[in-house]
């Protein structure tokens, strides 16, 4: 009997751990082709926590704010401000 329930814990314990790995904040982040189809979901860009425009007029505040849609479309980054697509 001990054997049947160690591997009903075993067998549970890794289905939490699959499940958890595809679901919440570790769920695959949507990539954009470009900036254009960004900004009809994101009008003003996405940015990882703690960033900061680097702008010498007004800077962008209002971007949506996610590492993992930033690390997605980190290619977007053009000044490598930690912010893709940023739109004014």
């Amino acid at each position: 009997m001990k054997n049947t329930m160690k591997a009903t814990l075993v067998a549970l314990a890794s289905a939490t751990i699959v499940l958890s790995g595809t679901t919440g904040a570790h769920a695959q982040a949507r990539v954009f082709a470009n900036c254009d189809a960004m900004h009809k979901v994101y009008s003003h860009g996405v940015g990882k926590s703690g960033a900061h425009d680097k702008t010498s007029s007004t800077p962008v505040t209002n971007f949506k704010r996610n590492n993992a849609l930033y690390r997605a479309n980190k290619k977007s980054d053009r000044d490598g401000d930690g912010i893709s697509c940023e739109a004014r």
